[in-house]
């Protein structure tokens, strides 16, 4: 789990499986996946979603959607989404360990760290074979999400190439991210875009099935996001940097269905510095 972050932000004609591999193929070379069940679901639109990425506890009352860590086990009862860092490394991982050649590097040899963010290195898109070597690594994480029952799967930061200074650009991340989405439809989860309202109705095209945004209302950007998901966006707004109140949130006519307040570490109830409000 990375902790929280704000970045600065087809219908196909041919079988799901058949059409992803060719896709792949033509992105970065198609991945070996487990063929669970080529179905799957996004997340409800009604209820309350929950973000859990700070630590797994039981569900509060009514809650539909819980987002985990990939290193936990999904909730019960509920619609369960895998958090991912797809496009950095994991804090306190050890699965990049040994493919330096798949992190982005300065002009001066030194990994390119996120600078919002200085325990992860951003991941090298920007070829084919690098993006090959990038699903690979994260393959077995997929599977294990997949295996344990999550219905589908986040891949954070998206948004990367934006604070790459130019390292990697949109066209990289949509490579990248049809490579993710694909394996993950493979392993029968839905997918859902992360933050990067830039992609605008794109992420439809890449394969998304709905999205996950952080603080659209307090950015006012979640037109971009319901525009192309509809009912299927979760939003997640956060104590420490909401400009207006909780009520005036919950009242606003752009508000997505599912938007919820959490503490900016996302704590457990244990904690005395633990939010969570819904509308």
């Amino acid at each position: 789990m990375t902790g929280v972050r704000r970045s600065t932000r087809v219908s196909p004609g041919l079988p799901s499986v058949l059409l992803g591999c060719l896709l792949a193929v033509t992105l970065a070379g198609c991945t070996s996946t487990t063929i669970n069940d080529p179905a799957w679901a996004a997340p409800p639109t009604t209820g309350i979603p929950d973000y859990q990425l700070g630590g797994a506890y039981t569900p509060p009352d009514g809650v539909t959607v819980v987002t985990r860590d990939s290193t936990d086990r999904p909730a019960s009862g509920v619609y369960d989404i895998c958090y991912v860092n797809g496009f950095q490394t994991q804090p306190g991982s050890a699965e990049w360990t040994g493919h330096d050649d798949l992190l982005l590097h300065r002009a001066s040899g030194a990994r390119f760290i996120d600078p919002g963010w200085p325990d992860e290195t951003i991941l090298d898109t920007s070829t084919a074979a690098r993006r090959t070597g990038i699903a690979r690594v994260l393959q077995p994480t997929l599977e294990r999400c997949a295996k344990r029952g999550f219905e589908a799967v986040e891949f954070d930061n998206l948004d990367s190439w934006t604070r790459s200074r130019g390292l990697l650009d949109r066209a990289d991340a949509v490579a990248m991210a049809s490579v993710f989405v694909d394996d993950a439809h493979r392993l029968g989860m839905a997918v859902g875009q992360k933050n990067t309202p830039q992609l605008g109705v794109r992420g439809k095209a890449i394969g998304f099935d709905f999205a996950v945004a952080e603080e659209c209302m307090q950015y006012r950007e979640c037109g971009a996001y319901t525009k192309v998901y509809g009912r299927h966006v979760i939003d997640v707004e956060y104590t420490d940097s909401l400009r207006t109140s909780w009520s005036a949130v919950c009242a606003s006519g752009a508000r997505p269905a599912m938007t919820i307040l959490r503490d900016r570490d996302l704590v457990t109830p244990s904690s005395s510095q633990y939010r969570f409000e819904h509308c």
